[in-house]
């Protein structure tokens, strides 16, 4: 499982070093790809099989499941760390995230997500306003939470 927050900078080549600690667990090639929200989601391959196989479960007939899966799917890139543990993102992924320099990586239970610095933080300040309503609906009926 992915946790943490961590602050870096992707440089002018694109190149991103991804936390040690969240190396081992995507192995040494894993998928970069478009997440929800303007921020990219980076899966270990095997994750990433696993919904690409529920996907294909999905009617191609409904336009909803063709419109998600070419979006999730057209930005999909197999990547591979260097020697000094960083990645190479292309550039249609850092420009759909509007990643410039400060990016934020952040553990999200089956994958990570790289966010720019300036998204992130949007996100973090807009939702500390709403976190308590959000815990109150997703976890209503959960006991011992």
């Amino acid at each position: 499982m992915f946790l943490g927050e961590y602050h870096h900078t992707i440089d002018e080549k694109n190149r991103l070093i991804i936390p040690a600690k969240l190396r081992k667990e995507l192995g040494n090639k894993f998928i970069v790809t478009r997440g929800i929200e303007k921020c990219l989601f980076a899966y270990s391959e095997k994750d990433f099989e696993r919904i690409v196989q529920k996907l294909e479960t999905i009617p191609f007939t409904k336009k909803d499941a063709r419109e998600f899966m070419r979006f999730f799917l057209s930005g999909a890139t197999v990547v591979e760390f260097d020697k000094q543990g960083r990645i190479n993102i292309t550039s249609p992924l850092v420009s759909y995230a509007d990643i410039t320099k400060d990016c934020v990586i952040i553990g999200a239970g089956e994958r990570i997500e790289i966010w720019s610095n300036d998204s992130w933080n949007k996100f973090i300040n807009s939702a500390n306003d709403s976190m308590s309503d959000i815990a109150e609906n997703l976890f209503n009926d959960i006991p011992y939470i």
